[in-house]
């Protein structure tokens, strides 16, 4: 059973863009007395929010006990009804006292409820960024809006069990990637039960099959620790029937790593005075997830790895060129990773975390060409990563008009940058969908 499973419903707090890195401001845990407020801060970028959840289910009815009867003291109980009166037939036998009515229960969701309206806002209105942004850090642009879900809840679908990838002889078996899943581990359940992967009770089924998590897997969403607790045994279930279950470091991991160590411990953000603590909340953190945060699960994510290569596809988290920052090779890139982690530095933690939230590098006209010195570097013909959602790559959401008021239509994996480049985060945040998809791609 998923850790957490059988909890109450927990509230949900409002969650924000992850690649939006303030300067420090505390801010209180939801459910903890808030401190002192400090003066405010003016932000250095705008933020997007991503919007709440309900607080929880209401109660279900129960159904009132049944009416007591004193039993005459010469005839056997009935079974059901009224009690019998002296002996003396009436004229006519009344019908059997029914029971009370039982309340009516809460009205089922439906299979699938669309999400309530997206409002979009522009964030701002100006033609270039504010002149006081670090060196290399990636501000939210300006066709990037807020998004105001509204008290909508995903009804997470579940679709029929998709067959078993067949095992392929010998070799390796089949290779599958998931986009980012931030907590929806419903969703995510359902869409590895699509693809076979999974059996109706969340096992392994996909024998020799190689499964790749591309990161974040925690915040915004209900349940981040039942994420990984459900790819941690997925890890051991795969490796015992031949096959594998991996995943990457995201920059959500090395936030909340970040946010355990070392708290309120002020770091140099390169704008000013910031904590790993109030980053962590300002990028939808769940109390409830920090509650339940243990060892194991630190130890885990900092062992992942930040890049690796399968099949010719080179698999990383990040759309950022920022990984050429730690090696010229896949294995310096991800020993030069851990090591930071080990030596336990916030500052560089927080340099690392804050290059691992820069994005877009493959969006433009010069994205082939970001592709390639990466390619070139690392090995591979594609580039498949999360991190950055694909309405906004597609500019499905992003205008300034306020008119955006349907789902994200995201129906797959976005092959774009002349097809070098699949970007595999479906917007499972912002009602869109959590992908997981068998590679290559027939495109």
């Amino acid at each position: 059973m998923t850790q957490g499973a059988g909890q109450d419903p927990v509230e949900r707090t409002a969650t924000l863009r992850d690649f939006r890195v303030p300067p420090y401001a505390r801010v209180p845990v939801q459910g903890h007395p808030a401190e002192p407020p400090a003066a405010p801060v003016p932000p250095a970028d705008p933020t997007l929010q991503l919007g709440t959840r309900p607080a929880a289910f209401p109660d279900p009815v129960g159904f009132p006990a049944p009416v007591t009867r004193q039993e005459p003291p010469a005839r056997p109980e009935p079974l059901a009804g009224p009690e019998p009166t002296p002996y003396a037939e009436p004229p006519a036998r009344p019908e059997p006292a029914a029971y009370p009515a039982p309340a009516p229960l809460p009205e089922a969701p439906a299979p699938y409820a669309e999400p309530g309206g997206v409002t979009v806002t522009a964030v701002h209105s100006g033609g270039g960024y504010p002149a006081d942004f670090p060196d290399g850090y990636t501000p939210t642009e300006r066709d990037l809006p807020v998004i105001q879900r509204g008290d909508t809840l995903q009804v997470p679908v579940a679709p029929a069990a998709a067959p078993a990838p067949a095992p392929t002889g010998d070799g390796p078996g089949p290779l599958y990637v998931v986009g980012d899943v931030h907590g929806y581990l419903d969703e995510l359940i359902a869409a590895l039960r699509a693809q076979g992967l999974v059996d109706e009770n969340g096992g392994w089924a996909a024998g020799n099959a190689r499964l790749w998590f591309l990161g974040d897997f925690t915040d915004r969403g209900p349940d981040g620790i039942g994420v990984i607790d459900l790819v941690m045994r997925l890890s051991a279930e795969a490796a015992a029937a031949g096959g594998y279950c991996k995943a990457l470091m995201g920059n959500h991991e090395l936030l909340l790593i970040g946010a355990k160590r070392f708290g309120d411990t002020p770091v140099n953000s390169g704008a000013g005075t910031a904590t790993f603590q109030a980053a962590w909340l300002l990028n939808g953190g769940q109390k409830h997830d920090m509650d339940r945060l243990q060892d194991v699960h630190l130890q885990w994510m900092s062992r992942l790895d930040a890049v690796v290569h399968e099949d010719g596809h080179l698999l990383l988290h990040s759309d950022t060129t920022a990984y050429l920052d730690y090696g010229q090779t896949i294995e310096d890139v991800n020993e030069t990773v851990h090591e930071i982690l080990r030596r336990n530095d916030a500052d560089e933690v927080w340099d690392l975390f804050r290059k691992f939230t820069k994005r877009f590098a493959f969006r433009d006209e010069s994205g082939p060409q970001a592709v390639q010195e990466l390619l070139g570097t690392y090995g591979g013909s594609r580039i498949v990563h999360g991190h950055s959602p694909i309405p906004y790559l597609l500019g499905q959401v992003g205008t300034e008009d306020g008119e955006e008021e349907s789902r994200p239509a995201v129906d797959g994996p976005h092959v774009y940058a002349d097809g070098l480049a699949i970007a595999m985060d479906g917007g499972v945040t912002m009602a869109g969908k959590l992908l997981v998809v068998q590679l290559p791609l027939d495109d």
